[in-house]
């Protein structure tokens, strides 16, 4: 039987499955400190066991986005507020090139101020 954080994965459709399981090999490999967890009926990544981001489908687009945690002490051009207070989306066009360099920056951006 699958786990939650598994299912999640499965029940998408293409091309959003594809992408939101490239993603999680992208999150994974950021750091070996990196592991998995359902959150919130999300599935979530930790970074030494603090919640470090999610990833999730917008409602009306369906297109995947990674919600970063602490996003709002980091200011990068790709990531939108929204009406969050705590947290930022990074928005993901699952029909084009994931761009893990900017992923990363923004990822760096979260451990050099959030887990300094």
């Amino acid at each position: 039987m699958l786990r939650d954080f598994d299912n999640f994965f499965t029940q998408q459709e293409e091309p959003v499955k594809g992408c939101l399981l490239a993603l999680r090999k992208i999150i994974k490999d950021y750091n070996e400190h990196i592991t998995e967890a359902w959150k919130y009926r999300m599935p979530c990544f930790c970074y030494k066991g603090k919640q470090f981001c999610y990833l999730w489908t917008d409602k009306d687009t369906g297109n995947p986005y990674i919600l970063v945690v602490d996003g709002n002490k980091i200011e990068h051009p790709a990531l939108e507020q929204g009406s969050r207070s705590r947290m930022k989306i990074f928005p993901i066009n699952p029909n084009k090139y994931i761009p893990v360099e900017t992923i990363y920056e923004v990822f760096d951006l979260v451990m050099q101020t959030v887990y300094k």
